[in-house]
Order: C-alpha cells, then structure tokens, then sequence
C-alpha cells in the first residue's frame, strides 16, 4: 500500500514527479501531503491482497517532459441589464491540462519493476545488478509510454489527477503554506479527452535468461486532460 514513506521512495529528486494519474483522491496525511490509496502499477502486492487494490495509480516521467500547460474554461452567463451593464453569473472555473513528451522509453524497467510496498524501490532483480539500477529505463522510474497508453485505454471515465508545481495557495496564505514544494498540492478530478502516441524509434533489444527478449523503444506522446 501506497504510504508518505513509499512515494519519497519512489522520486529521485527532491520533488515528486509532476503529475500522478489515481483511481482514488487518495489520503490527506497530517504533514499534508496527498498518498493514492492502493497499490502502483508494477507494484509488489503481497500474495493475499485485494484485487480491488492492485493497479490503482501511475506515477508518471519527468523525462523529456515538455512545459505543462493550464487553461481555464470559466462557465457562466453573461447577459447585459436594462441600463447597459454586463452582468455575469458565474457558475464554474474548469481546468484543461496538456502536456507531452519526446523521446520517452516505452516501458519505464526491462521486467515488471515490484515496487517494494514499503519502501517504493524496485525489487525486480536480475543482470545481477542492485535492483534499483537494474535496467531501469526512464531516469527517474516514471512511466513509459506503453504504461500510460495501457492506463488511457482502460480507464474511459475520469480519474484523478496528482499534481506538484508551486501552488503554494493551497495551503493557506501563512508562513507555513512555503514549505510544501517537495509535495503533490494540487489534485482534480479529470478525463483524457485527447492522446496521441508515435514510435519514434524501436530500440535495441536484449536477451533476459531463457525466457526471451527485452528492450524498449522511444516513443513521443501527447495528452489533454479536461476537468469533469
């Protein structure tokens, strides 16, 4: 299960990845930071888990990451009054999201990675190598593009979206709303409403064992996401 402790794990940097797809608004902790309920796809479940559990969010690369842009629809209706001024009545601000990405490895590990469930680092093994640098294709073990397509093509509703930029508002407007830029501040309820993927390049492959062959391809990806 996904903890504070698991997703300080599963960062590289300081900050967390910029944006994080969930099936659930997760937990808010008392440090205030934002934790998905469930386990991360690639995750290591146990042997007696809920399957309810399994699969229930994608933290997504940082790599190669073009800026993400924010727009807001304002839904309301305007009408003039009889003395010539515009009246406006508000209804709702809804967000639109869109980001892409250029060059992203297709999968994020040569093999499911089985995050640790307490302590978010890759536990896969293999090549004899540390498991945490054990063929880990995107730098910061973020999803590839083959991930994110598989999570667009099973989730045809709405979703939740994590996301870490400097909002600092949304902690309040003291001293103490400074401190959280290391934290997932924002978090909206949205659809994909556009993705589009192209196979740049197919990559070298490898041989893993006797079991068969691994690699990965670079891919460029574009998502929109609009706010429900």
């Amino acid at each position: 299960m996904a903890t504070a402790t698991y997703m300080l794990g599963r960062k590289k940097y300081n900050r967390p990845q910029a944006m994080l797809w969930a099936e659930n608004s997760g937990t808010l902790t008392p440090d205030k930071t934002y934790v998905p309920n469930g386990f991360e796809v690639g995750g290591d479940p146990g042997s007696s888990t809920d399957s309810s559990l399994l699969n229930n969010f994608l933290i997504l690369s940082d790599d190669n990451r073009s800026p993400i842009n924010f727009n807001t629809n304002r839904i309301e209706k305007r009408e003039r009054m009889i003395n010539g001024r515009m009246r406006s009545y508000h209804i709702a601000d809804k967000l639109s999201i869109s980001t892409s990405w250029d060059m992203l490895p297709s999968r994020s590990f040569y093999t499911l990675p089985n995050f640790n469930p307490t302590t978010g680092i890759s536990t896969s093994g293999g090549f004899g190598l540390p498991s945490q640098l054990d063929e880990q294709y995107t730098t910061d073990g973020g999803a590839g593009g083959a991930d994110m397509l598989d999570w667009y093509e099973n989730h045809k509703g709405s979703f939740w979206v994590y996301l870490a930029y400097d909002k600092r508002t949304n902690f309040g407007d003291d001293a103490n709303s400074y401190l959280h830029l290391h934290q997932y501040n924002q978090l909206v309820e949205m659809f994909i409403s556009d993705f589009q993927y192209t196979v740049v390049k197919r990559g070298s492959t490898k041989l893993v064992g006797s079991d068969g062959i691994s690699g990965y391809d670079f891919w460029n990806i574009s998502v929109t996401l609009e706010e429900v």
